[in-house]
């Protein structure tokens, strides 16, 4: 544990967070005591956001006035898992070589919270004027749903903040844009028939094969729309069926199939849209391919998650402000969906800008560099001299 105001390196606070197992299926509770006792060490207030299941919590913490038009600097506690993955070392045991500090979450994303963690002592010297808020979620990997609670309580009982900066690995280039991805479990019940007499039954894979022919079709839909920001790389709305299965034989109708499918859609698509197209398709596969001879067959659909995507927003707070503190004088686009469609959605100027690189997150033997991490303590110092003026 540490002790009472003891400075540690981001190194060192990184190496401390990987040691914690916190795969997205795994509590969290350990890490956030850890961070807890630090905080506490240096006589910051801090608040704890229990997920429903009492096994996973947020964190928010304040350094300086506590008022409303302060930063957050967001970084998620959850990482994705090892099992399969071919690493040459212990994954959570934080290994430094070549300039690298290896570990599962290295840079995606407790890199950043360390980062944020490690600065603590510094906003704490300085007469901050805007308090700097550091928030650590959960379930960021797998629903995107872990910083909810907090966000609901600004401008409630918590101060309502100006600017959110998360800190997803984005070489700190400044992303003020994102797709946002819902995913769907489609469960089709047909009737088991004896594969001779299909009028006695009705066949849930070629019902479903007929969905997911839609879904090919929505898929084009997109692609001829395109993307007129020309910012995204694939530049369109992506639709996607990732597995399928069902039946049991090569002679019976199957009772059953099921498949997993998901939409990655540009900040300006109508959330809507595909679910109202995909929905008039069922309603037509259901009364003229399963129900063709009786009523045998319904199709359900359940929506899995649902992460909004980040739209641009030129000269807000957040970009202005970590546009600064970057040193860059241009936004970017980033294809993958994070926490900060949340904190747009309720009204929070928010950008995505932390530190390494996308490409080594989810990978084995994944990595941080020292520069990157270096990098990193610049930008908070800059932070804490914004705060302060």
């Amino acid at each position: 544990m540490p002790g009472p105001g003891e400075r540690l390196t981001p190194l060192e606070i990184l190496e401390r967070l990987v040691a914690f197992d916190t795969e997205s299926s795994r509590p969290n509770l350990a890490l956030v005591d850890w961070v807890s006792d630090y905080l506490g060490g240096w006589g910051v207030p801090h608040l704890l956001m229990p997920s429903a299941a009492g096994d996973k919590a947020a964190l928010f913490a304040t350094i300086g006035p506590m008022r409303d038009g302060g930063v957050v600097l967001s970084g998620h506690t959850d990482v994705v898992p090892v099992t399969g993955q071919a690493w040459t070392g212990d994954p959570f045991r934080l290994r430094v070589a070549d300039g690298r500090a290896y570990g599962r979450g290295a840079v995606d994303m407790k890199g950043f919270c360390a980062l944020a963690l490690a600065a603590v002592p510094d906003f704490r010297e300085r007469d901050l004027a805007r308090p700097i808020h550091i928030l650590l979620s959960y379930d960021e990997e797998t629903t995107c749903l872990g910083a909810a609670d907090t966000i609901a309580r600004f401008g409630a009982d918590l101060p309502r903040p100006g600017a959110v900066i998360v800190g997803e690995p984005t070489g700190l280039e400044v992303a003020d844009a994102h797709k946002s991805i819902v995913t769907y479990l489609t469960t089709v019940h047909g009737h088991e028939a004896h594969s001779s007499k299909p009028q006695l039954g009705a066949n849930a894979v070629m019902a479903a094969c007929d969905l997911v022919g839609e879904l090919n079709r929505i898929a084009d839909l997109m692609i001829a729309r395109g993307d007129a920001s020309g910012r995204f790389d694939p530049p369109a709305t992506t639709v996607h069926v990732g597995t399928i299965a069902g039946g049991t034989a090569r002679n019976i109708l199957p009772k059953v199939c099921t498949f997993h499918w998901e939409f990655r859609g540009l900040p300006d698509l109508d959330m809507t849209e595909i679910p109202a197209l995909f929905a008039r398709k069922v309603e037509d596969v259901t009364r003229e391919r399963l129900n063709r001879y009786g009523a045998y067959g319904s199709i359900e659909t359940l929506e899995e998650v649902a992460v909004p995507g980040l739209a641009p927003e030129p000269g807000s707070e957040a970009e202005r402000l970590a546009l600064r503190l970057a040193g860059r004088n241009r936004t970017i686009s980033v294809p993958y969906a994070t926490e900060a469609g949340r904190f747009q959605a309720a009204g929070l100027p928010t950008v995505v800008c932390g530190p390494g690189s996308i490409d080594q997150a989810h990978q084995p033997d994944e990595f941080i560099t020292l520069q990157a991490l270096a990098d990193g303590e610049a930008f908070m110092r800059r932070l804490a001299e914004a705060c302060a003026s």
